[in-house]
């Protein structure tokens, strides 16, 4: 069966529920409720509860409350049969994993201690439990984009080995998982492994089970949410094909699109009926790596990506449903060539930027005349920029360019106008700074990815204001905000959305079902209370998350 066929085969009659504005037939909806308990704690808060229909490839998630109850919606989940996982570190289902839903079902689950806790620990748990120094064990970080850490400690690999594997994996794009891993035509990553990676190699073979059966640290866990973080439901839809990753996430004309990281398509979800639609895309470069990156919506409603490897970006209109790619220059067409980010305020002067990843470079599209360019305003940084790179791109109402710098702590800004470059530091040394975004204000919104925290830069003042993220090792991607000025984002290593009141800094974690590597991130506020929605990077599904307040 197709990919368009599966996710189309769900009935009728659950995705109708789906529909809040059908109430008679969320009338005659059945619902789905219990208490969750186990031996050891009794009555469990923060425990997730999924149900998946049979035949189904939408899975509905709700989180147990203080007195251990779960409840689905009644407009969520319709008569049939479901299996039922959860999702609670140090605990297993004790009993059937199947159950009837009919009329006001009611169904208690009991849980067990598992007897496998290193299977359930998230990426971040395994930081907090390994030995080291902060030093050592941030580094840890960079292996998070591509697989997880339960990989690397449950290996018996020595240091010789870790050098020849980091050798290896250098020469993979980052666009690569382990199902598909994709080698970059340009090899300079993986140049000098001796000198590059023995230091993490030995550290990496200190904490693995090279030297025993059993690790020589204990291993430790999150407490599980409580209180308002509790109180969402969540859908995730599966995409059918595990080597799709959805990148960038967005919400546009009531259909939500992805950029597949991986392979050469947009991507179109249905979030009424769970329809999934993939666009090919045109490959410019055979052999190379292949996927996208960054997407969003021009004032006309097309949609821009950037096609990384490929050497070009592309603007796709949904009414047409057709493609106009924008490649680089044969001469400019370099085996490092990588176009990530694109900004879309090219109504001002006709000009869009574009980062180049493989040289570091700036890129300024004419969109008249399809031609770029190339600007090197990381030469502005100390020591002219050396070892610095560019990361994310973002444009102000007037078309002046802020970008975001991934290996130490600054900002940069190009006038729109006169090209000028100016720096900025952020407060947070080495904050890693990744993707942002730029408000009504002109103010620029960023996550602090090693920083563990979320940014704003006022361009006016050129003030910073940074809000801390309340887990150690969250490593945050990404940043938006709602209708009522809670910001948003979610932690590459602990499968938790994050939800910062702007006024207080107070944060709410709200926990996925599974592992889930977040990137690009939206926030539709045309729902109340706003919906948020991200791509499982490394889990082939689109995930929303719609809180109860």
């Amino acid at each position: 069966m197709s990919k368009s066929n599966l996710l189309s085969s769900v009935s009728s009659a659950l995705l109708a529920g789906f529909l809040s504005a059908a109430p008679a037939m969320a009338q005659q909806a059945a619902s789905l409720s219990g208490t969750v308990t186990s031996q050891k704690e009794g009555a469990m808060e923060g425990v997730i509860v999924t149900a998946k229909k049979d035949g189904s490839n939408i899975n509905i998630s709700v989180i147990s409350d203080d007195k251990g109850r779960y409840a689905f919606p009644a407009a969520k989940v319709g008569p049939g049969k479901y299996t039922i996982s959860i999702r609670a570190v140090g605990y297993e289902l004790d009993g059937s994993k199947n159950v009837e839903v009919a009329a006001a079902t009611a169904s208690d689950i009991k849980l067990k201690q598992t007897r496998n806790l290193a299977k359930q620990l998230t990426n971040a748990e395994w930081m907090m439990s390994i030995p080291g120094t902060e030093e050592e064990k941030i580094s840890m970080i960079n292996c998070v984009s591509c697989h997880t850490h339960e990989r690397i400690m449950k290996s018996t690999y020595d240091a010789d080995e870790f050098v020849a594997i980091q050798e290896r994996m250098a020469s993979y794009a980052q666009v690569s998982q382990p199902v598909k891993p994709q080698r970059r035509m340009e090899q300079s990553r993986a140049s000098n492994p001796e000198q590059r990676f023995r230091k993490m190699a030995e550290y990496l073979a200190s904490i693995n089970l090279s030297q025993g059966e059993k690790w020589n640290y204990e291993l430790k866990t999150l407490p599980r949410v409580t209180g308002r973080g509790t109180k969402a439901v969540i859908t995730e839809y599966d995409l059918g094909r595990p080597t799709i990753e959805p990148h960038d996430v967005i919400v546009h004309q009531g259909q939500v699109y992805y950029t597949n990281f991986g392979e050469q398509f947009l991507g179109k979800l249905d979030p009424a009926s769970g329809k999934h639609t993939e666009y090919p895309m045109k490959i410019f470069k055979p052999g190379f790596p292949t996927g996208n990156l960054d997407i969003g919506p021009d004032k006309e409603g097309n949609l821009w990506m950037g096609m990384m490897y490929q050497a070009s970006i592309a603007k796709f209109d949904p009414k047409t449903e057709q493609f106009t790619y924008y490649p680089v220059s044969a001469e400019r067409n370099k085996d490092d060539t990588q176009l990530n980010m694109v900004t879309l305020n090219h109504h001002v002067d006709g000009k869009i930027w574009v980062n180049d990843a493989g040289p570091q470079k700036m890129l300024r599209l004419d969109v008249a005349t399809g031609k770029y360019e190339d600007l090197d305003p990381i030469k502005a940084l100390p020591n002219g920029g050396n070892g610095r790179s560019i990361y994310d791109v973002r444009a102000d109402s007037k078309n002046n360019v802020y970008l975001t710098e991934f290996q130490t702590n600054y900002l940069m800004r190009v006038d729109a106008k006169t090209l000028e470059v100016k720096t900025y530091q952020t407060p947070t040394n080495m904050s890693r700074n990744r993707r942002g975004r730029i408000d009504e204000f002109d103010r620029f919104w960023f996550a602090q990815f090693r920083g563990n925290k979320i940014a704003m830069f006022d361009t006016k003042d050129e003030s910073f204001k940074e809000f801390a993220v309340p887990t150690k090792y969250s490593t945050p991607y990404d940043v938006t905000w709602d209708k009522n000025g809670d910001l948003w984002t979610g932690g590459m290593t602990t499968d938790r959305v994050i939800r910062i009141d702007q006024k207080t800094g107070a944060a709410t974690e709200y926990p996925l079902p599974r592992d889930t590597n977040m990137r690009r991130m939206f926030v539709d506020n045309s729902t109340t209370p706003p919906t948020f929605w991200v791509g499982s990077n490394h889990g082939a599904s689109i995930v929303k998350i719609e809180p109860m307040d």
